[in-house]
């Protein structure tokens, strides 16, 4: 990744190939038609005005009682020691972990201004807000990209980087500016001149003065970084931005960037680094669609765009039931339920998506007290997402989606009972990879039983060349084989071949060749089927394979399971988590050994999610030029 010298001006290079929104849009969304149709920058945002008269009813009653609770004490200060520790030990926690203390006090503050109309709550924002404006960076120490080259551990403030963390604060200050302007003026004179000079300095020239920066996508390399960055850049333009051609060049930039990325999604809304990273990419460009609509008085809508509806169905599709969801890539397979639901519940309602409205209402609850400050104002200011009702998730019986080769069948919509299958192909190269082609993953009652480990908690490995010394990373420790002793390769040229899906009303089935996934010259083929019988409620997964010639070490396939786990000849006996029904898989115990290895967890993010321990089913392939083998899954009687 190359970079701009410090203090080299790079202006933004010709418009490239639009996507799916400048097309639609054409010319009024360039910067010379939205510097006319762009509201001002004190009525641009939308929300506050309708979140007051929510006032302080059930929305807000866990916010109060943690704002209470912190007023009057110590705000969370973020340390060089801390900073500097990514670059010393690995660790990126503490120093997070204080600043999104910070910023999560200063949001509560905000909304309890917001509803209560209390000077003392304008008070502790403006403490907030200043803590905010002389913290020395706001760019999380992993992604500052000037220290390893000068040998550094500290940021330089001469030379802001502009990541996520930077951006976000920017959208933070922004949405306060807007829900207290008047009150600031009045109380703090100076205060919102001071945080508009801080984002200008920090976010929004570094924003137009470098185009090399990496989450832009301009190498054709689109990750959710893109929308998440440009969707909290847009809602600082338009609020601290000075009215005038270059705040409309600043919204055409950020435009551009979240048009980049829906051009490169799937035509199906699949998103390659899964459930949980939807709500961070898909959703962050749902969001600033939402704003743009707004500050252009509805003249850029995206609500005929197709991939737009196309990803409100994504998150609905990979719910197995209860808290579990489907994970692959860096997702977790028990997330967090702090998701912004209300954005999800409008663009579902809009677009008429039914189960997508279902999904969001099923999660309909009070403001987090973790909720950032855009997302908890329009969330207040949605009366028809805070009268929805409850009522239970739609869980579609089953689906394929190319664009990532990802699919899943339970026996019937609307129930977790039974098994329900999910398989995945796709390749070694994608975002937040992990080696997994040809994954297979079964729950039994909305709970996996066959499962992705989903990740540990970020170090500096993570996203460094030694992340696949991660085991979680490893297809040694997902449910595929391991061929003749060797894992699979990383990059994209590591993939599934021929993948496809039959979908009937008794059966699915998805099958795809593996073999271009291993570095392993002599494998001609390895063909895996996984098919659910929906009638039985049976899984079978067959693994066909043909090898030039014998030799070499055996081939295992691996299985993870969770829960307990108990080996006999020819099956194992699982006892899921939860209280989910007993699974038993089998197969023929003929030229196969079957073990055990149990991997204890030591994670706190993993123990999370699976307790402690996971434990790996291996079994040992006869080393054949050609061979087969089915494994089965069952509830037990």
């Amino acid at each position: 990744m190359t970079h701009t010298a410090p203090g080299t001006a790079t202006r933004p290079p010709s418009h490239t190939s639009p996507g799916p929104l400048l097309a639609a849009w054409g010319a009024a969304s360039s910067w010379e038609r939205l510097v006319h149709t762009l509201l001002p920058p004190d009525a641009a945002l939308p929300a506050p005005s309708s979140a007051a008269a929510a006032g302080e009813a059930g929305p807000l009653v866990a916010v109060r009682e943690r704002a209470e609770a912190e007023l009057g004490t110590p705000w969370p200060q973020p340390l060089a020691s801390q900073y500097a520790r990514y670059f010393r030990d690995g660790n990126r926690t503490v120093y997070e972990g204080n600043v999104f203390g910070r910023q999560d006090r200063l949001t509560r503050a905000v909304l309890m201004a917001v509803a209560s109309g209390d000077e003392r709550w304008l008070d502790e924002a403006a403490d907030g807000m200043v803590l905010l404006c002389e913290q020395s960076s706001w760019c999380w120490p992993a992604h500052e990209d000037t220290c390893r080259p000068r040998g550094t551990v500290l940021p330089d403030v001469a030379e802001p980087c502009l990541d996520l963390g930077a951006a976000d604060v920017a959208a933070q200050l922004a949405w306060a500016d807007h829900a207290l302007g008047a009150r600031l003026d009045a109380r703090f004179p100076g205060l919102r001149e001071r945080t508009r000079a801080e984002v200008r300095v920090r976010v929004l020239e570094p924003f137009t003065r470098r185009r090399d920066w990496h989450w832009l996508g301009l190498d054709g390399d689109v990750h959710n970084w893109c929308p998440w960055i440009c969707g909290n850049i847009l809602v600082a333009a338009l609020r601290l931005g000075e009215q005038g051609d270059e705040r409309a060049r600043q919204v055409a930039l950020a435009l551009e960037g979240v048009d980049r990325y829906l051009a490169a999604l799937p035509a199906d809304g699949s998103i390659d680094e899964g459930y949980e990273y939807w709500w961070n990419g898909a959703c962050r460009a749902l969001e600033a669609l939402d704003v743009l609509e707004h500050a252009t008085s509805g003249a850029l809508s995206a609500g005929r765009v197709p991939v737009v509806r196309e990803t409100v169905r994504f998150p609905h599709r990979m719910h197995l039931g209860g808290p579990w969801y489907l994970n692959f890539a860096d997702a977790r397979a028990r997330p967090s339920s702090d998701f912004p639901w209300q954005a999800l519940h409008r663009w579902a309602r809009r677009l008429g998506e039914q189960d997508a409205v279902r999904h969001a209402a099923a999660h309909q609850g009070p403001v987090s007290v973790t909720a950032e400050l855009g997302r908890a104002l329009n969330e207040l200011a949605d009366t028809e997402w805070r009268r929805a009702a409850g009522g239970e998730p739609p869980l579609v019986s089953g689906f394929w989606l190319p664009g990532t080769q990802v699919g899943l069948a339970r026996p019937a919509a609307g129930t977790p009972l039974g098994l329900t299958l999910a398989v995945k192909g796709g390749h070694n190269g994608e975002h937040h990879n992990h080696n997994d082609v040809g994954a297979v993953v079964v729950a039994v009652d909305g709970v996996p039983v066959i499962v992705d480990a989903g990740r540990p908690t970020y170090t500096a490995q993570t996203f460094g060349p030694d992340r696949y010394a991660i085991w979680t990373m490893q297809s040694s420790w997902h449910s595929v084989p391991e061929v003749r002793g060797t894992p699979q390769g990383q990059g994209s040229r590591f993939r599934a071949r021929d993948a496809e899906a039959v979908d009937t009303p008794g059966v699915f089935e998805a099958r795809m060749d593996l073999a271009a996934a291993y570095p392993v010259p002599e494998l001609e083929r390895w063909r895996r089927t996984a098919r659910l019988d929906r009638a039985a409620s049976r899984v079978t997964i067959e693994d066909v394979w043909s090898f030039t010639g014998a030799g070499g070490a055996p081939s295992v396939l691996h299985f993870l399971l969770a829960g307990q786990v108990d080996l006999a000849a020819g099956h194992v006996a699982v006892r899921p988590l939860d209280g989910a029904r007993d699974v038993l898989v089998t197969w023929d115990p003929g030229p196969v050994t079957a073990s055990l290895t149990v991997r204890e967890l030591d994670d706190p993010m993993l123990r999370a999610v699976w307790g402690e321990r996971l434990t790996r089913l291996e079994l040992r392939l006869p080393d054949t030029a050609r061979g087969s083998l089915q494994v089965r899954v069952e509830v037990r009687p």
